[in-house]
């Protein structure tokens, strides 16, 4: 039987599991509940119960495993050890030795989830056919991923690609989640786009679409409302827009990737948002026409197990 690889994504929620062909090929997936009671003591023996269960079922041995590849949402040391992943419990250990010992010795490689996922649009996303991107996910948070000659590039303390928490904004008064002030991720994450708006509306009189939905408005309220023509919300939008496009432009001047991939769920505006993104990333970046372009992440949800796979064939 030819090989295969196994890439996990552990998430809060769920750990989403899939296993490849060694070329990129997703062959099945699924998905098994996080228990992070006990401080998340259940959570590696469950996702090694379940790899087990499905394999036997695939017909695939253990042998024909050549590793697997996990994200995990926390900073993680080249040699796997995690000193905490909050929304896990998880304290002082490494999960890629545990899980190798629960899966026969396995070899087992790990990465930060962020940074994973950057490098599975890398491998068969968005960015595929380039070997250098900078991935930057608008969610709830903003996260990003740095990939340089196909290696995720995680940093000495595991901070590289956290562009969500770079200070682009002064005056700010609010922290955020950081206990900075004036990050990327206050004012570009969904949640910092829904601020923005209820900001712009306190702020002004001007009849707008986005009154209606009043305190409760979200980001794809925005999103939508700017699409429609509506002044307020391409307003919020171009607000949006420059801070991403400088913040871009910051880092590319820095690390100069061949191509930016934005992902999560503020992306599914797809060129409406990255041509307002563009618009101030060219402004900023006036030094050189040769520079780093702006792609849509296409993997979506399953980007983590992909760039976990990934992981496990360098």
């Amino acid at each position: 039987m030819e090989k295969k690889c196994i890439g996990i994504d552990i998430g809060g929620t769920t750990v989403k599991v899939g296993i490849f062909e060694l070329d990129g090929t997703l062959l099945k997936k699924w998905e098994v509940p996080t228990r992070k009671e006990e401080g998340g003591v259940s959570i590696l023996p469950d996702v090694a119960e379940s790899i087990r269960k499905v394999l036997k079922e695939e017909n695939i041995e253990l042998a024909d495993v050549v590793g697997a590849g996990m994200g995990i949402p926390g900073p993680v040391l080249e040699n796997g050890y995690v000193e905490v992943c909050v929304n896990l419990g998880w304290r002082d250990m490494n999960p890629q030795e545990i899980l190798s010992g629960l899966l026969d010795g396995m070899p087992i490689r790990s990465g930060n989830d962020a940074n994973v996922a950057a490098l599975g649009e890398m491998w068969q996303g968005g960015g595929k056919g380039y070997s250098d991107i900078v991935m930057v996910t608008l969610g709830t948070g903003v996260g990003g991923g740095v990939i340089l000659n196909q290696k995720i590039i995680s940093g000495k303390h595991g901070l590289a690609g956290e562009i969500g928490h770079i200070r682009i904004r002064e005056g700010e008064k609010e922290h955020c989640n950081c206990k900075g002030r004036g990050c990327v991720e206050q004012v570009a994450s969904a949640t910092g786009i829904a601020r923005e708006a209820r900001r712009a509306m306190a702020a002004k009189t001007d009849e707008s679409m986005l009154r209606q939905f009043g305190d409760v408005v979200t980001a794809k309220d925005v999103l939508d409302c700017a699409k429609a023509g509506d002044a307020l919300a391409l307003e919020v939008m171009d607000t949006v827009s420059y801070y991403l496009g400088w913040a871009l432009a910051m880092v590319s001047m820095t690390v100069d990737p061949e191509l930016f991939v934005i992902g999560g769920g503020v992306s599914k505006a797809g060129t409406f948002l990255t041509d307002l993104i563009q618009k101030y990333y060219e402004e900023f970046t006036p030094i050189s026409e040769n520079k780093a372009g702006i792609a849509l992440a296409t993997l979506g949800n399953d980007a983590g197990i992909y760039g976990a796979a990934r992981l496990i064939l360098d």
